[in-house]
């Protein structure tokens, strides 16, 4: 179970590494990896655990030890509002809190967004992107 997150993320993971000494002719490459849209980074790296419509069923969801969010329900659960900043952190790591409470099953996405390209930077547009895509998925 835990072998099947490790094995997506590991094959994400060393796909964006790889993207550096990849030929940008590769359009799907291109369009999955170099992308800065919240829905390209959304199925890129959130579908396969919080599924494409975001309800915490993705294909493998059911190998994890804890059920992915409903990431639909983020406002819904904060009053009505739609956590942003608190999101942000949690998806770039920046939030030492989370760490004390044992290790965590998603993955940190903040650095993998910084270390895309190697000329330029677009991590922060990127995790931006995604956290308003996120909004806009809300029930």
């Amino acid at each position: 179970m835990a072998l099947a997150l490790a094995l997506s993320v590991s094959l994400l993971s060393g796909t964006a590494l790889k993207s550096q000494t990849k030929s940008t002719s590769d359009k799907s490459y291109e369009q999955l990896i170099f992308s800065v849209r919240g829905p390209d980074l959304y199925r890129a790296h959130c579908a396969a655990c919080h599924g494409l419509d975001g309800k915490g069923s993705g294909p493998i969801a059911t190998e994890l030890k804890t059920r992915p969010a409903d990431l639909t329900a983020l406002a819904q659960k904060n009053g009505g509002k739609f956590p942003a900043e608190r999101i942000q952190k949690f998806v770039s790591g920046d939030n030492p809190s989370l760490l004390a409470h044992g290790p965590r099953e998603m993955p940190i996405w903040g650095p993998i967004f910084h270390q895309i390209e190697e000329d330029q930077d677009f991590g922060n547009v990127r995790l931006q992107n995604l956290i308003k895509y996120l909004a806009t998925i809300q029930k």
